[in-house]
């Protein structure tokens, strides 16, 4: 079985979904499953030094203090709900992705999923700016990855061009909001969903790989 993932490690939504389509699979078990994850850039243009937070979602959606806090506390009571945490008054940054997605694409296959929840951990949980080159190192190195290597690595311009592109690409094919999986390049799940539509996704997609 194979997964595409696309996402953004800022998007609190994403995290749900991933948590959501996990449980599914852990009640599943029905074949192996190969997962692929892919970024999508919510927004490149944020420096390397970050914007402030707040102020930031204020502009970005064209709301006031009180639209955004009632937003934040949706999100929050979905996040609990889904069984994860999104502490919104430990984010001071909003931050630019695509070295976190550059990590993601160099983490070892056997521990990616594991480095994807420990950025979205370090975002949603912590606080840190995921955009900063030694806090991904940090991250890297809690599994295993060499320090020095992976700093040359996140350092590398072209590299991260190419995550730029991906997500431009994405977008050309028609993916406009995240997070957003194709399961076996047949049944495709927009949102972030319930655990029951991620069960009835999968068994689709089964289903379909048994017709052919």
């Amino acid at each position: 079985m194979l997964i595409d993932i696309f996402h953004d490690t800022v998007c609190p939504w994403c995290r749900i979904g991933k948590k959501h389509l996990f449980d599914a699979l852990a009640q599943w078990q029905e074949a192996a499953v190969q997962i692929n994850w892919h970024p999508f850039l919510l927004d490149d243009t944020v420096p390397a030094s970050g914007h402030e937070f707040r102020s930031f979602m204020q502009t970005k959606k064209g709301i006031g203090v009180k639209e955004l806090q009632y937003m934040f506390d949706y999100v929050r009571l979905a996040g609990e709900a889904a069984g994860i945490k999104l502490d919104f008054n430990k984010i001071d940054l909003a931050v630019n992705t695509k070295l976190s997605h550059r990590l993601i694409a160099l983490a070892p296959t056997n521990v990616k999923n594991n480095v994807v929840e420990a950025i979205y951990q370090a975002y949603f949980e912590d606080g840190l700016n995921i955009g900063d080159i030694d806090v991904l190192v940090a991250i890297g190195t809690a599994y295993q990855m060499d320090a020095i290597e992976l700093r040359s690595q996140l350092s590398d311009e072209a590299a991260v061009k190419a995550i730029v592109t991906e997500s431009t690409l994405v977008r050309s094919h028609g993916i406009t909001s995240v997070p957003f999986f194709i399961i076996n390049n047949k049944v495709k799940v927009n949102g972030s969903h319930s655990v029951e539509v991620f069960l009835q996704a999968l068994n689709n997609a089964a289903l379909q790989d048994i017709k052919r």
